[in-house]
């Protein structure tokens, strides 16, 4: 019994390890050649199906399908004519491609330049900002709709590529259709595909690399016959420039490689074990055929991308802040010519950051409102005179031309510009000059006014012209030798090369600045403290600019190094990689990755004019292709008992097939869904789409062989193999349910007129949260008004793009509106007066309150008032519309007082930014500061400061992502 137990175990699992096909046959025994079992990688079961070869029918059948998803995909993509949710980046991204400025963002370039590339060829002229959502398209005469059609295009192409990548598994043409018309009219893949955003080409390039990859599987699989032969060539060398082409366009793309990587290591594997058809010369060959295929490429690929990207942003812009200065230099006008080398006593430098980017050590006679009360230091990020300070030794120069004894000093801090330089060694100390307020850099045991921790001292400008200084000036010099370039730097002090700590004589704490910004008083700058035992990293400072009188012009010269390509793209990785990983501030519409394949949540992308946009899948689709990963996943646990029980089912050639080529888009969906499970960053339901592919890939397979392929069901119940009209009567119904379920669900993916009642009608769950108070009662009510235009469409939806879409405002009845009497006449603009407006000797203030839930629900007063009776509960706010005054031309009208604010808070962004005068600051009883006015002017200063965005113009909101400086959303 036992021998035949071994057998019986023996042929289903040694022929199908995992489940992978393969054809054993037996060598003819001869006196040489021992009879003996040989697998052959052929695959049972399988045939060419090469879509290089389709009928004629197959290719009428393509052109019929893509015509149908480009009247879907293009329908009224004119609308809305304004910003779209991240329409607020993608769009700001190719304004900036346009005039050459660097951003930073977390996405690699492809489709973002694909976009400016549409926009560029239609004549946009990166003049429109994108900055909020709902800002007007129309009058400033922005190509967007030229802009739409990039994305658009590519969601019209997955249509057909689901079609060809089913007939490339095997399906019948009539499945492929199926499938094809299921992603044509998926909800979720329409509403992403209309907008300027990068899920539509990271769907298409997807897509295509799973076309490519199951064609080259099915020439793989025909054995050793079609190996090597051009198609075999051709379809791997299209997988890897698929790769290669979805990774530079969203790193999601990294799971695209794993499931290739994780089927060409089973491949090999297989190859491994044909003795007899696959010598060690032809095995070696196969691995190195798909080394470069399926790294090479890709990876040359990728790099690619990023060299035209650096081409074309030659420019500083807002995003060269996060880069190293060696990067910064390669930058239009950010580069510098060759400074002198070594510092000496008396230099003018300027000190730069080395860890964290935040600028330049700097200071403005603007003083800090607590602690001390002294002059403000902070790190400021852009070149100025207000980064220029002067060395100074701890004792002054003797003046022996008047005093031969030694006796006399030279005074002040000019006192070595007429001596030879003295370089600064490791250890000397000094004290630091702030040449434009007559003030040295100065710490003291007072704690911070942002850092109040008891290891931070406060570091301050201290001093007036003709004052000598204090103790609590000296710095000592302490040259990190690890991390300074050549010997030199190590011994003494050297611009750029030497990099090194400032320790502060008195207290023994270290000058230290860290990513924490100052708030409106300091103008937003990055704060600098002193630090007991602050990180090295944060310590680390190094002088980029270096001045002496008595340098000659022979003086040994220094300039940062050249990154190069590799450098520059090598450096950009790791930041977006930290950027990346910094994603982690929760959003309004975030979701996490298991409501994602039940479809529970949505994404709010806009809403105006009783109109929204918001994204939600087909729900008959989304379920349908999520029951048949779980109808796979039951199959194949099933499949492994039966296995371990000694049954036969693998030597059945439909049944290994379903198993192979069903389980490998199985594992496409799982490599494209699982990974999201191990992140904490911000996730939305669009990460979800390429799982969603692989999963309608999934369903059509399965419906394919349960109508095409198998005879009976476990050998009791007949299969409808026979009969291929009820699989298309089946399918037929099936996807005209699937456009039905679409049609219901489309006001929301085109803004389209909706009335409340048939919105309500199909909310299916609780959680579905758009609003259907949004909308008007009946359709007559949308043909009673005219659509707002520009500027009050930005005026109603701005505050959305400050932290992603606000839920739309429900109608406005007269009794949920609050009227509050103000006892003040208001004022009234000339121009106010001029189009009709008159105050009122009472002025009234309207206000509206609506209450949320966490999930965004509209609560009536019945709830809100269960709630409170509960306790226990707090209300916060979150968003807020101020209504504008505006002519009868559209203009916005001020008040005087508002009029004047306004003008003096040009170009700011946020809170206006008010300075402390010095000399009411005297009066307050700030002795420290200079009796002879300050001879700093800081106008240019507060100028820069205000033309720069408290934020980075191209963050990742509204989906985003670190404190708003980067682009947005995720992998």
């Amino acid at each position: 019994m036992a021998p035949k137990s071994t057998a019986a175990r023996s042929s289903p699992k040694s022929s199908t390890p995992n489940g992978t096909p393969a054809k054993k046959t037996t060598v003819q025994s001869t006196p040489n050649n021992p009879p003996y079992p040989s697998y052959d990688y052929t695959s049972t079961g399988v045939r060419d199906t090469n879509i290089l070869n389709l009928s004629s029918n197959d290719w009428q059948t393509v052109g019929a399908i893509t015509i149908i998803a480009l009247f879907v995909r293009l329908f009224r993509i004119y609308q809305p004519s304004s910003v779209v949710f991240d329409e607020v980046h993608f769009g700001g991204f190719a304004s900036k491609y346009i005039k050459g400025k660097f951003f930073m963002d977390v996405h690699p370039p492809l489709a973002k330049m694909l976009i400016t590339l549409a926009g560029w060829l239609a004549g946009f002229n990166g003049d429109f900002d994108f900055k909020d959502i709902g800002k007007d398209y129309v009058e400033p005469g922005v190509p967007y709709v030229a802009m739409r059609l990039l994305p658009a295009i590519c969601g019209v192409l997955a249509v057909p590529t689901m079609f060809l990548t089913l007939k490339a598994s095997g399906c019948k043409t009539f499945t492929s259709a199926m499938g094809a018309g299921l992603v044509s009219f998926e909800n979720g893949l329409v509403t992403q595909s209309r907008l300027i955003l990068l899920d539509s080409p990271l769907v298409i390039f997807t897509a295509l690399t799973a076309l490519s990859w199951v064609s080259f599987t099915n020439q793989h699989e025909l054995g050793p016959k079609a190996a090597f032969r051009p198609a075999w060539w051709f379809w791997l060398a299209a997988t890897g420039v698929g790769l290669g082409a979805t990774a530079s366009v969203k790193w999601v793309g990294l799971f695209t490689i794993a499931w290739v990587g994780s089927l060409t290591a089973l491949q090999l594997w297989i190859l491994l074990g044909d003795t007899r058809n696959v010598a060690a010369r032809i095995w070696f060959k196969h691995l190195f055929a798909r080394i470069f295929c399926l790294i090479v490429i890709p990876i040359m690929f990728y790099m690619a991308m990023f060299a035209i990207h650096f081409l074309c942003l030659v420019n500083p812009g807002d995003g060269d802040g996060f880069m190293s200065s060696e990067f910064q230099s390669t930058l239009n006008s950010k580069g510098m010519a060759d400074v002198p080398a070594d510092v000496a006593f008396g230099s003018r430098i300027s000190l730069r950051h080395h860890n964290t980017q935040g600028g330049y050590l700097h200071s403005h006679t603007h003083m800090y409102p607590t602690g001390s009360k002294q002059q403000q230091i902070t790190l400021y990020p852009h070149k100025d005179e207000n980064n220029v300070w002067l060395v100074e030794n701890q004792t002054q120069p003797l003046n022996l031309a008047v005093d031969p004894t030694g006796n006399t000093t030279v005074p002040g801090p000019l006192a070595w510009d007429t001596i030879s330089p003295e370089n600064v060694l490791d250890g000397s100390l000094i004290r630091l000059y702030h040449v434009t307020s007559d003030r040295r850099l100065h710490s003291h045991d007072v704690r911070p006014p942002v850092t109040e921790a008891e290891w931070q001292n406060e570091v301050s400008a201290y001093g007036y012209q003709g004052f000598e200084g204090d103790a609590n000036d000296l710095f000592r010099i302490e040259i990190v030798k690890s991390m300074s370039d050549g010997k030199a730097a190590k011994e003494r002090l050297r611009t750029i090369q030497t990099k090194f700590k400032l320790v502060h004589v008195m207290t023994g704490c270290v000058l230290f600045s860290h990513k924490v910004k100052l708030p409106d008083w300091g103008f937003e700058q990055q704060e600098v403290t002193c630090a007991r035992g602050g990180t090295l990293p944060n310590s680390v400072w190094y002088v980029e600019n270096n001045q002496h009188p008595q340098l000659q012009a022979d003086a040994e010269k220094v300039n940062y190094r050249d990154p190069g390509f590799f450098g520059k793209f090598w450096e950009l990785q790791k930041v977006m990689w930290t950027t990346n990983a910094g994603l982690v501030e929760s959003h309004a519409w975030d979701s996490r990755p298991p409501s994602w394949p039940v479809l529970r949540r949505g994404i709010n992308f806009w809403g105006k004019d009783n109109r929204q946009i918001y994204l939600i899948g087909n729900p008959l689709i989304w379920w349908s292709s999520t029951a048949a990963i779980g109808v796979y996943l039951v199959f194949k646990a099933l499949a492994v008992l039966r296995w371990q029980r000694n049954c036969d089912d693998y030597s059945y050639d439909t049944f290994k097939r379903f198993d192979y080529e069903v389980g490998q888009t199985v594992l496409g969906w799982a490599f494209h869904y699982f990974p999201f499970f191990l992140m904490q960053r911000q996730l939305f339901l669009h990460h979800y789409f390429p799982a969603l592919f692989f999963a309608i890939m999934a369903l059509c397979q399965t419906w394919d062989f349960v109508t095409n392929r198998v005879g009976s069901f476990g050998g009791f119940v007949p299969g409808v193999k026979d009969k291929p009209a009820v699989g298309m009567v089946g399918g037929t119904v099936f996807l005209a349910a699937s456009i039905v379920v679409f049609g219901l669900y489309a006001p929301l993916a085109y803004g389209n007129m909706w009335t409340k009642n048939e919105c309500k009608s199909v909310k299916v769950l609780e959680t579905w949260d758009w609003d259907c108070n949004t909308f008007h009662d009946n359709y007559a009510q949308y043909s009673l008004l005219t659509p707002s235009a520009g500027s009050g469409a930005a005026a109603q939806t701005s505050p959305a793009a400050q932290g992603g879409p606000a839920p739309p405002v429900a109608d406005d009845p007269k009794a949920d509106v609050h009227v509050t009497p103000q006892h003040k006449q208001p004022y009234i603009s000339d121009d106010a007066a001029h189009a009709g407006i008159s105050g009122m000797e009472d002025g009234f203030v309207e206000e509206k309150v609506e209450y949320r839930d966490e999930e965004g629900n509209l609560l009536d007063e019945e709830q809100v008032r269960a709630l409170e009776e509960e306790g226990g509960i707090s209300f916060s706010t979150k968003y807020e519309t101020r209504t504008r005054l505006v002519d009868q031309y559209g203009n916005e009208v001020f008040g005087d007082e508002e009029e004047e604010s306004r003008a003096g808070d040009a170009g700011v962004v946020g809170t206006s930014i008010k300075g402390v005068d010095p000399e009411t600051a005297n009066a307050r009883g700030e002795a420290d500061a200079s009796a002879v006015p300050p001879n700093a002017a800081v106008g240019e200063d507060v100028r820069k400061e205000r033309s720069v965005e408290a934020n980075v113009e191209g963050t990742a909101e509204p989906e985003s992502e670190v404190g708003k400086e980067t682009g947005r959303d995720e992998l």
